[in-house]
């Protein structure tokens, strides 16, 4: 019979206890290792939460994203107060899992879901409500995102920061909060065969329109009749122009495009 040295035993066991603790605190470690994050945690306050879910006129049919959840208060908010579907994304696993408590709290589970994502990675153009509190540059970031990949007439609403040139369409302040919020405008600009609605009814007028467009502005000419008029006043909300011709109000609905250019290079094209 092979005999054992009972020194050598006795190392070995000690060894493999110490590799054993060493790996579980590094595995310890790892996961208490802070969380790298784009934006610090500030909970949007509840007055608030429910005033952006207003200006974006919430209804059950809608689907709202959440982009840094939090602890979810936005789209569980969304999902109880107006029935709509919501998805909240955060990159700290402790918030993903306060949102999963508290939609459980609010018997919104079937409603609503939370996942640990990366903003600018993910995708979100089946959102048609996205709502922020990031910071200036983060928004930035998205904004081109926003653009092209979301479906015109979604709304962007944001708590505290704005997205620079990108104009809100509508602004409002709650307890010393700034909210701004946008509809995504279609791209439109190109030439277009359209018929136009005339304020104050009467009959449609086929028109061939040219346009220029920043974000929701749209200059251009609009020929009516044989006759070349410029656009002025100009406004997209979705898909839905709106712009005086000649003296006269129009709207129409146009079939956007995806822009080629950016925001820059249209202004630059425009002056």
């Amino acid at each position: 019979m092979r005999k054992f040295n009972s020194f050598r035993v006795a190392t070995l066991v000690i060894a493999t206890m110490i590799g054993g603790t060493a790996a579980i605190v590094r595995a310890q470690d790892e996961a208490a290792a802070p969380v790298k994050k784009d934006v610090p945690y500030v909970p949007t306050p509840q007055p608030v939460v429910d005033r952006m879910l207003e200006m974006a006129a919430v209804t059950k049919d809608d689907v709202v994203y959440d982009l840094s959840c939090g602890d979810g208060r936005m789209v569980v908010t969304a999902a109880k107060k107006y029935g709509a579907k919501g998805v909240g994304v955060d990159i700290d696993p402790q918030r993903i899992k306060e949102s999963n408590e508290n939609a459980k709290s609010a018997g919104v589970t079937d409603k609503v879901q939370f996942s640990i994502k990366d903003l600018f990675t993910m995708e979100f153009g089946d959102a048609n409500v996205l709502t922020m509190y990031l910071l200036p540059d983060v928004n930035m970031k998205l904004r081109p995102k926003i653009l092209n990949d979301m479906k015109p007439g979604s709304r962007i609403v944001s708590h505290s920061f704005d997205m620079d040139d990108w104009k809100p369409d509508a602004e409002d302040e709650v307890d010393g909060s700034t909210i701004y919020y946008w509809v995504v405008p279609a791209q439109v600009e190109g030439t277009h065969e359209a018929k136009l609605k005339a304020d104050g009814g009467g009959q449609e007028q086929q028109a061939k329109l040219t346009l220029k467009q920043i974000f929701q502005d749209v200059t251009g000419t609009a020929n009516i009749g044989g006759k070349d008029v410029e656009i002025k006043d100009g406004k997209l909300k979705g898909s839905e122009l709106s712009f005086t011709a000649d003296g006269k109000k129009y709207t129409t609905k146009l079939e956007g495009k995806k822009s080629t250019k950016t925001a820059e290079e249209k202004k630059t094209a425009a002056q």
